[in-house]
């Protein structure tokens, strides 16, 4: 059987990994879920790191440095979201280039801007900046250490056959952001936001837990590529119905399910929970929880439309094979 932290789902990335897990041997076994768990007496501290560099995952022509900093803090904090835990602060590491603060005219410091960008979305989910580091580099790097707790973390490992499979809010507004901005086209604001400014689902992530998520993940790399990893941790055959999913407006469901960068959760819950508990849901986070699928005994991801197979998205990639 394969050790749990080497049950990742496919991908070039995720090869790198393995090996990377398999060359730290024994020290590895705990590897490979949203965040790292340390049990402290009676609680856990969930921590989690996220890189965000320039050129890769953001550009300064599309984004002010504030909208990165806020972009950067959200990927390390949505991690917090998909063990249920409650964020207490982030540490920060910081890489700017020499002589790149000017816009419009006037004079910024990048750092000052990037930090309040930071600051904002932590200070929007209850906790704060605790510290961080600066040092010269070729490109902008935000570098987001994310701290919390948790009484009882949701792993990606525990979902079992029968559990239905949810997603909160609408997939594809980060993905529509990114293609029209990519094509030089106009974005409406509400688009843009989502891409800009993407929400960190703390207070659903607490309230699924509360409720009895057996497991989950946050939808950083497309909605297919992330069902595989929670796939591989709970060894369970994950099926996807693309008809259900729900759609940002005008984007198609295939669209959707390949969109990056959407930060909502898919969770695995038991066969019990069902629409009364999705409407308790909405009314506490004002998101909607949709039921897109089932967990079954097997391996992999299926995809189905209209009950027709077809070949899933992949997830993105940063080491595609050539």
């Amino acid at each position: 059987m394969t050790p749990a932290h080497l049950a990742l789902g496919a991908g070039g990335e995720f090869d790198r990994l393995r090996a990377i897990f398999r060359a730290l041997g024994r020290g590895a076994r705990d590897l490979g879920d949203d965040c790292a768990l340390l049990r402290l007496g009676r609680t856990t501290l969930a921590l989690s790191i996220d890189a965000s560099l320039e050129g890769v995952h953001f550009r300064t022509e599309w984004l002010s440095f504030r909208e990165i900093g806020w972009r950067g803090g959200a990927a390390a904090l949505s991690d917090l979201a998909a063990e249920g835990a409650r964020p207490l602060g982030v540490l920060v590491s910081l890489g700017l280039p020499r002589g790149r603060g000017t816009r419009g005219g006037g004079r910024v410091d990048p750092a000052a801007e990037i930090m309040r960008g930071v600051a904002a979305v932590t200070k929007s989910v209850g906790a704060r900046v605790l510290g961080g580091d600066l040092t010269r580099s070729s490109r902008y790097l935000v570098d987001v250490c994310a701290i919390g707790t948790v009484d009882r973390p949701v792993r990606r490992s525990g979902a079992r056959p029968g559990d239905g499979l949810w997603v909160t809010g609408r997939l594809g507004g980060a993905g529509l952001g990114l293609a029209r901005l990519r094509a030089g086209r106009r974005v409406a604001t509400a688009v843009r936001r989502r891409f800009a400014r993407p929400q960190p689902r703390i207070a659903a992530g607490r309230w699924l837990a509360r409720r009895g998520a057996r497991a989950m993940i946050d939808l950083s790399d497309g909605l297919a590529g992330d069902a595989g990893h929670l796939a591989a941790a709970s060894r369970v055959r994950v099926a996807l119905e693309l008809e259900r999913i729900p759609c940002w407006p005008g984007v198609a469901p295939r669209a959707a399910a390949r969109s990056g960068e959407e930060y909502e959760l898919l969770v695995a819950l038991p066969r019990r929970f069902g629409a009364r508990e999705a409407r308790a849901f909405r009314a506490v986070t004002g998101l909607a929880l949709t039921r897109i699928g089932a967990c079954s005994a097997g391996r992999g991801v299926r995809m189905t439309d209209r009950g027709r197979g077809m070949t899933a998205p992949p997830g993105f990639d940063h080491f595609p094979a050539r």
